[in-house]
């Protein structure tokens, strides 16, 4: 398989865990930090510490709630996306097929999504967390009264770059294991012994959102414990 091919299948890759999931993700970003700013004022204005609000928004969603977020959403849908494609080729035996013609079936079908996911989720967190930001900055300004200038000062004092490193190796950690895992039961949709057919590609792709969602939460817990 040449260069070019592999170039076109990792841009496709991309495309489909970057801009078909921008919209959840820009969604999901904005209410995130619109909740958190209104929960953070009130939480804060009972301590006088209200100026705090741009500190806690940003922390809260750089060390924590952006990368986690982000991942599950990417996981729902293209994550499942994944799955679900790689159980129909396997299902009609287009991947037998690739293997009768000596074209290696991981590095062709999964090899191009692990790289794209190496590129897009931490340009996705990202964004989840910039929008986020802005989110924040709306509760807390239009809604409540906090001068914008005070926000943003407060999240310019917070966000360390230990923060953002943190940020960026739990987006990549996320990415190539929620990629990895749907990939595995998309590829072995056939191995389900209680169904077959469709009943099988859709036994494998709920397997591969589940279980990529838990391992988000359980490895989130093993690299903050390691990097506090």
């Amino acid at each position: 398989m040449g260069s070019r091919k592999i170039g076109r299948r990792i841009v496709r890759a991309g495309f489909e865990q970057g801009v078909r999931c921008l919209p959840v993700i820009l969604i999901v970003g904005v209410f995130t930090g619109l909740v958190l700013g209104l929960q953070g004022y009130y939480v804060l204005n009972r301590f006088g510490s209200e100026t705090l609000l741009g500190a806690l928004v940003s922390l809260s969603l750089v060390r924590e709630l952006g990368p986690v977020l982000a991942a599950l959403m990417l996981v729902g849908q293209a994550g499942s996306a994944l799955a679900a494609e790689l159980g129909i080729q396997r299902n009609t035996e287009q991947i037998a097929a690739l293997e009768t013609m000596g074209v290696s079936s991981h590095g062709y079908l999964v090899a191009p999504r692990l790289i794209a996911a190496l590129l897009v989720f931490p340009m996705q967190v990202a964004l989840f967390v910039t929008v986020g930001l802005w989110g924040g900055s709306l509760s807390g300004s239009l809604l409540l009264g906090l001068e914008s200038s005070v926000y943003w000062s407060a999240v310019e004092r917070a966000v360390q770059m230990d923060d953002v490193m943190e940020c960026f190796i739990k987006a990549v950690v996320f990415g190539l294991l929620t990629m990895s895992l749907c990939a595995y039961h998309g590829f072995n949709a056939h191995r389900y012994r209680t169904a077959t057919g469709a009943m099988a590609v859709s036994a494998s792709t709920t397997r591969a959102v589940v279980q990529s969602s838990i391992a988000v939460l359980a490895v989130d817990y093993v690299i903050t414990s390691l990097l506090v």
